[in-house]
């Protein structure tokens, strides 16, 4: 998790098939107050690190989208 950029990454295995729904749900949550999710499986992060770290890297310089005001209404 990085506060400042809004960023949460997370680690996806064998059991995520099993928590499919509920990582939907949470991701949604957390996109609501602006947080930006990426999810790498475990096979990724074991075998492919130098990208999974740039790509990382580049979310971390990407502003985060800006958020609709409640209600879908403008500013």
């Amino acid at each position: 998790v990085c506060l400042d950029a809004k960023l949460i990454t997370e680690a996806d295995g064998g059991q995520h098939t099993e928590q499919r729904v509920y990582d939907a749900k949470r991701t949604v949550r957390l996109e609501v107050m602006g947080y930006r999710v990426m999810r790498f499986w475990n096979h990724e992060i074991l075998g492919e690190l130098d990208n999974v770290l740039e790509q990382i890297q580049i979310a971390l310089f990407e502003p985060p989208s800006p958020q609709p005001s409640p209600g879908g209404r403008g500013g």
